[in-house]
């Protein structure tokens, strides 16, 4: 007889990728148990500004994945409470020269075709939009689709919400291995504090994903990618928008271990501003990075000049899950049956979770994809070389 108390599925990790998964299931009519080895959001997720954008993506299939994200992330401020704090605010993009914005506008024509809804705004009329914005740019794109979120509030909402579906969350349960039956079929996980059979596994455990997929004998080539923010004194509105210059694409889509930094700036509910991005893979080293620091505060104030005299509060830093193609690795792995990946979203994790939960409970239940999930087939990296030792 069939155990009626296996769950259809036992998701690692707590962050909000692995809430998104937890929601879309448990809303599916799906049995759900969540594990994490910390707390809710205790890895990247709390480590993030909470960023949802479409304007730093290409037309392709991650942008496809952000579209159908945005679209869910509006549906859920009708299930999720205020707290999560979901802020439709925009973004602004700006170029530093007519080169750089001829750049920009192609760019933006392919986002377009695509489903992105932007605006070309003259140099003139950047204040209009930023009136604190330092004078001399050439140009930008507002994008009006952009928005942001509590990243902590909403994996916690996230996972209250699967929990009133049915959901089961264990927080401090370290998953320390898979259990597997014939052919090397995953049917459950070890943990700390013993083994849990389930019909399915989904791995959403963030940068140490790939430890998860080795588990299973399989490889998945996620690094960890490190980041840090700044965090400044609480003010008046400064910044209306997620405002960053151009070059913060080209960081985003670069492949390269060393440091990367392009000022990223933005306000938040409360009145901090925050202060990104960099960009550096140096394995889990946490060590504060001073350069990473002044040329964020820097770039900060190339921006908005008035940022020159607000003081920092704090600073934080967090780990992205890197893959080598930049594109997350969501579905089934035909490698090892019974096994699901959703993982390796680097730092647009917060932003395309909710597209993420749905493909991952539309593969458990069977069904169609909402869009195609082939570029993000887990099992593509099998013929590429092994990354180094950047773990």
């Amino acid at each position: 007889m069939p155990n009626r108390h296996l769950p259809d599925a036992v998701i690692i990790g707590a962050g909000v990728v692995g809430a998104a998964c937890a929601y879309y299931a448990s809303r599916s009519g799906l049995s759900v148990t969540v594990l994490d080895r910390g707390p809710v959001a205790g890895g990247t997720t709390g480590a993030g500004e909470g960023n949802l954008l479409v304007s730093d993506k290409e037309a392709g299939p991650e942008l496809d994945l952000a579209l159908l994200s945005t679209r869910l992330w509006r549906e859920l401020t009708d299930v999720l409470p205020p707290e999560t704090e979901y802020e439709p605010k925009g973004g602004l993009v700006v170029a530093p020269d007519e080169t750089t914005l001829k750049a920009l506008r192609a760019f933006a024509d392919g986002q377009r075709a695509a489903g992105v809804t932007s605006q070309e705004v003259p140099a003139d009329r950047l204040a209009d939009l930023e009136p604190h914005l330092a004078p001399g740019f050439a140009g930008g794109f507002h994008y009006p689709q952009d928005a942001q979120v509590q990243p902590a509030q909403a994996a916690a909402q996230l996972l209250r919400a699967a929990r009133r579906a049915g959901a089961r969350v264990h927080l401090g349960t370290e998953v320390t291995g898979l259990l597997t039956g014939p052919g090397g079929t995953v049917t459950g996980v070890r943990t700390s504090t013993g083994d849990i059979p389930a019909a399915h596994v989904v791995n959403a455990a963030g940068t140490w994903s790939g430890r998860i997929a080795e588990f299973a004998g399989v490889r998945l080539p996620v690094l960890p990618r490190r980041g840090f923010v700044l965090v400044t004194e609480p003010l008046p509105r400064l910044v209306r928008h997620k405002v960053y210059a151009a070059d913060y694409i080209a960081d985003v889509a670069s492949g390269s271990a060393a440091l990367q930094s392009s000022g990223v700036v933005e306000g938040t509910p409360a009145g901090p501003v925050l202060i990104g991005a960099t960009r550096e893979r140096v394995g889990f080293d946490r060590t504060l990075s001073t350069e990473a620091l002044r040329r964020l505060a820097g770039q900060a104030a190339a921006l908005f000049p008035a940022l020159a005299d607000v003081k920092v509060l704090r600073t934080y830093h967090g780990f992205r899950p890197y893959l080598p193609d930049h594109l997350p690795a969501i579905g089934r792995d035909p490698r090892a049956p019974g096994l699901l990946h959703a993982c390796g979203h680097e730092g647009a994790g917060i932003g395309l979770a909710p597209a993420t939960g749905l493909l991952i409970a539309e593969a458990l239940a069977g069904g169609p994809a909402t869009v195609d999930p082939a570029p993000f087939r887990p099992e593509r990296f099998d013929d590429t070389p092994a990354p180094g030792a950047d773990r």
